[in-house]
């Protein structure tokens, strides 16, 4: 059976296809008579709006762009949890699409949001630096662009969401520190990615604060997998650098790291303690469940489309930071 359009409803009725269309957008201009005219004839005959042409007409989409680097773990879905609790109840829609950590894949899924039209975007970045262009050329069309967690580089004037990424990495290390550990590797991700440098940062200043500061101890990644993890603690294995704690990037790297080193028969946390940042429930579904910087990410989501509504409402109101704090917990790993 075909779609009914706004042509069979016009035909039906003898109006014309403006007046249908105004009448279902409830245009102030059509009589209420027409409207109750149009919407009972909607009804008979089994119509069903494209909302996407109907809110085009109305000056906007009523669609938001959400750009992530992968939905494979829960960090992106819980975000995103927090942006569906403000905008379904508005009437917004959402187009979820990934990166896979790739730039170019990256690229290609923002101009596609340009192409669908979209009201805002909201977006975990992969690299700093590789679309800054992009993202200057897609604000200037009039989409704003709203960050969270991972941000552009600061020439870019954006409305971001983030926590202090520095400030929590100092704390986790000092508390590793107390807890009577001296050498603490740092699982650190692509440096092309500023929540990366902010960590190490935090990690660097705490241990030359004690004096321990080691450059061996920081273990560069390409990414952040568990087969990530994995393969930086066998490099430290095999250079015979010793070690009794781990402070990684990421939980997907801590992970990794800690099921290499029960599969080598060194014990966690008697032997070597692991904490990372986190946010998910990944952190406490394994065993022994991982100490980490607990970050508030249905909160982070509500927080970014709260600031999308107001670009949407006013694209010249000025950008703003959300800057969210983070609860460090404490569990068996540690």
């Amino acid at each position: 059976m075909r779609r009914i359009t706004i042509k069979d409803l016009s035909k039906f009725l003898s109006l014309s296809t403006s007046t249908i269309s105004r009448a279902l957008l409830h245009d102030k201009n059509v009589s209420e008579e027409t409207r109750k005219r149009v919407l009972e004839a909607a009804e008979k005959l089994g119509y069903k709006p494209n909302l996407t042409a109907l809110n085009l007409k109305s000056g906007q989409s009523k669609t938001i762009g959400f750009v992530v680097p992968e939905m494979i773990t829960p960090f992106s879905s819980k975000v995103l949890k927090g942006i569906q609790n403000i905008l379904y109840p508005l009437g917004y829609r959402i187009i979820i699409t990934q990166s896979d950590e790739d730039p170019l894949i990256e690229r290609k899924n923002l101009q596609l949001m340009e192409e669908f039209n979209v009201d805002a975007i909201i977006i975990n970045l992969c690299h700093e630096t590789h679309n800054n262009d992009l993202y200057e050329h897609i604000m200037n069309q009039g989409i704003p662009l709203i960050f969270f967690d991972r941000i552009p580089h600061k020439s870019l004037d954006v409305s971001k969401v983030i926590i202090d990424d520095s400030i929590k990495a100092s704390l986790m290390v000092e508390y590793l520190i107390k807890t009577g550990r001296k050498r603490i590797v740092h699982l650190m991700g692509p440096s092309t990615i500023r929540n990366a440098v902010e960590r190490v940062n935090g990690y660097k200043r705490i241990m030359m604060k004690y004096n321990i500061f080691d450059d061996n101890l920081i273990i560069q990644t390409d990414g952040m997998s568990f087969e990530h993890g994995r393969k930086a603690v066998k490099q430290l294995l095999n250079n015979n650098i010793g070690f009794d704690s781990i402070f990684a990037f990421s939980d997907t790297l801590a992970m990794g790291a800690m099921n290499f080193l029960l599969e080598q028969k060194i014990k966690v946390p008697d032997e070597v303690a692991i904490a990372s940042f986190s946010g998910t429930e990944l952190s406490s579904m394994v065993y022994p469940q991982l100490t980490s910087v607990q970050q508030p990410l249905e909160k982070m989501g509500e927080a970014a489309a709260e600031l999308a509504l107001e670009k949407i409402k006013n694209n010249r109101v000025s950008s703003r930071s959300v800057v969210m704090d983070a609860e460090l917990v404490y569990r068996a790993s540690t």
